[in-house]
């Protein structure tokens, strides 16, 4: 077993995805937070964040030093890094954050824009926990205070399908299930952990088309709005959808998009298409868009 605090170059357990919610007597539910899976090395003397591919993302957030003030061994968390607006984790917002260099604007945005670590395990305090069942790491865990920059998660058993009809309700991202007796498993993706997401659909008119590897198309969506034509995001569709012979016979027309200019095939927005995606970013693209298949 390799020294996960000395050696980092390992990512978190990942979750698998099911469709449906479910009651389980095996599972706590917790919800899932839309931000920044990061890992967390923090001592008395040091916080260092790592990011789920591994990088280095200690400098993006500023804030999350005090985290050090919390603690009195090595300790190693996991969990996401995110921004809450009016009550609801944003992507968006934290999104802006991860992309700024700047250290004045950085300085400026944890300021204007703070981030909270949401802590829903813990990997390590002075010896490896991740062998040991997911309720033991939890009761490591629920010594550490919350503050301002850290807060553990809440978590109910048994109830997922009623906590899915909550989330859903206040247009929160999913819910995660997670087995009490789960050991953790570095750099893989376990059915320890399994997350249901909350998906919205709407339909989007196609307005251009570019042909990738395996002859997947990537469509260029959008709708009108004050009867402009805005862009909304990018589908994938593959050769076996049943509209995909219909969009490669579209004439090629001009560009009909207001606020969208790319080297692709235009056509006339006239075919309509079901999508599902998580939500709208404030510029009103979507996020992690997919083509649904009328039936």
């Amino acid at each position: 077993m390799i020294d996960i605090w000395k050696n980092r170059s390992w990512g978190p357990m990942l979750l698998k995805r099911i469709p449906e919610p479910f009651d389980s007597k095996e599972h706590i539910f917790e919800i899932k937070f839309d931000g920044i899976r990061a890992i967390i090395f923090a001592s008395p003397k040091e916080v260092y964040i790592q990011s789920r591919n591994k990088k280095d993302i200690t400098s993006l957030f500023p804030e999350l030093q005090d985290i050090k003030n919390i603690v009195k061994k090595n300790v190693i968390f996991d969990g996401e890094i995110v921004v809450f607006n009016n009550g609801k984790s944003s992507f968006a917002k934290i999104s802006e954050r991860m992309h700024l260099k700047n250290d004045l604007k950085i300085k400026k945005a944890f300021l204007d824009n703070p981030v909270c670590f949401v802590c829903f395990d813990l990997l390590y305090e002075n010896k490896n926990l991740t062998t040991q069942p997911l309720i033991e790491r939890k009761k490591y865990l629920s010594k550490y205070p919350d503050n301002e920059y850290f807060i553990k998660t809440k978590a109910i058993d048994k109830e997922g399908i009623k906590l899915f009809k909550q989330i859903t309700k206040l247009g929160l991202e999913g819910i995660v299930a997670k087995k009490k007796d789960g050991k953790y498993y570095i750099n893989k993706r376990c059915d320890e952990f399994i997350k249901i997401k909350n998906i919205q659909d709407g339909n989007y008119l196609i307005g251009g088309y570019e042909k990738k590897k395996n002859n997947i198309l990537s469509l260029a969506i959008g709708e009108y709005i004050d009867k402009k034509f805005v862009y909304a995001g990018k589908v994938s569709l593959g050769p076996k959808a049943k509209i995909y012979s219909q969009v490669l016979k579209q004439k090629k027309s001009h560009n009909y998009f207001a606020d969208f200019n790319e080297d692709i095939n235009y056509i006339k927005p006239s075919i309509n298409i079901e999508v599902t995606f998580l939500e709208k970013t404030k510029n009103g693209h979507l996020r992690h868009p997919i083509y649904k298949e009328k039936l």
